[in-house]
């Protein structure tokens, strides 16, 4: 009897065995099937595929090397851009001089000559950088010239690149940034139009945004109480005021970037056209004075609208000569494109100011002196 009973406690052992066995087996192949038929309906799977293999190139282009990424790290990693690829320098910038310096002094020195400052936390580079002012005036210019002259590894990040479908990864990806830039450090990130990422909050947030700024923040934190971090956060926006007070706090470094000046237009005139054609009559100083109320990007449209008319012209004379061709005239010359005339910025500016003044950006207008 006690033999039958033996037999019988092994068979419910074994049995026990086998059923734990196939509920594990069941439940582990539940899991891996569920998760490859969430990644083959995914309809954003190829995108981020291809994020990744971005991400790696540019890793290996940027020369880092023997560091683990996440898979979430290696999407945020496709927003890196190569310092030696920004073709934007302080030369390419006009009118910003004091700002430049300070910037120079402020962010960039203490990341180049990292030894001089290690004894004092008064003049270690700021953790939080805000760049306002007027759109068109240079803030993206400004930041991307710093990322290359101070050597720092250059994080452009999208807002759209920290949104995820799914709950909860959203919040990985926010914290994705700041642990891809500790690893690649010294590194820059930078934030165009931060009121639309950090704007003021309020009941009104959906709940997985509130929780990813609140995410953003607190590694953020951590950057400011770590002093040996090289991490600086840049951000750019032209409303300020919007920005949420939290952000701000952490941003101590604030530089105003505003409209130039007459004697600011003027230099950025001339940077423009430093490689153009333009002929004697066109008086520089005189487009800067005129030109009040304009960004940078305004007079670097007013300076393609200008030289569009010499194409105009060209064209003209190119329709002359086909039928000067047709009619059997044998004299007919062809000339390159002539130069920038003062007659043509003066076209180019009425034009530019009655847009100017139908979009109500400008009260009213100024001419420029008649041309004799």
């Amino acid at each position: 009897m006690s033999g039958d009973k033996l037999i019988a406690s092994t068979f419910s052992r074994n049995e026990a065995l086998g059923l734990v066995f196939r509920l594990t087996l069941f439940g582990a192949l539940t899991f891996y099937g569920v998760r490859w038929l969430m990644k083959t309906l995914d309809p954003t799977r190829k995108q981020k595929v291809e994020a990744q293999k971005r991400a790696e190139r540019i890793l290996d282009r940027i020369g880092v090397k023997n560091v683990k990424l996440s898979e979430y790290e290696l999407s945020i990693a496709a927003q890196l851009v190569d310092p030696s690829t920004i073709n934007i320098s302080w030369e390419d910038i006009a009118g910003l001089e004091d700002i430049i310096q300070e910037i120079r002094e402020t962010v960039i020195l203490p990341i180049q000559k990292r030894e001089l400052f290690s004894g004092s936390m008064l003049i270690q580079p700021p953790k939080g950088v805000l760049l306002h002012g007027p759109p068109g005036c240079g803030k993206t210019m400004i930041a991307k010239a710093t990322a290359r002259e101070a050597g720092a590894r250059f994080i452009n990040l999208e807002v759209s690149a920290l949104t995820d479908k799914w709950y909860g990864e959203s919040q990985k990806l926010a914290a994705a940034v700041f642990t891809l830039a500790i690893k690649i450090q010294p590194c820059i990130i930078f934030i165009d139009e931060i009121d639309s990422f950090l704007r003021s909050r309020d009941s009104f947030d959906h709940e997985a945004t509130a929780m990813m700024k609140a995410q953003f923040m607190s590694l953020w934190d951590g950057l400011i109480t770590d002093p040996d971090c090289q991490v600086v956060v840049m951000g750019a926006t032209n409303r300020p005021q919007d920005v949420d007070k939290a952000i701000l706090r952490r941003m101590p470094a604030m530089f105003h970037i505003g409209f130039p000046n007459s004697h600011q237009r003027a230099g950025i005139l001339k940077l423009i056209l430093e490689n153009e054609l333009y002929s004697e009559d066109v008086d520089i100083k005189e487009i800067g004075k005129i030109t009040e109320g304009f960004s940078g990007s305004d007079l670097k449209e007013l300076c393609r609208n200008a030289a569009l008319y010499r194409v105009r012209d060209y064209c003209n004379e190119e329709i002359r000569n086909k039928s000067l061709l047709d009619s059997g005239d044998s004299e007919v010359y062809h000339d390159a494109l002539r130069p920038i005339c003062m007659e043509d910025f003066k076209n180019a500016f009425d034009r530019m100011a009655d847009s100017k003044l139908q979009a109500g950006v400008m009260r009213f207008k100024q001419r420029l002196p008649e041309l004799d």
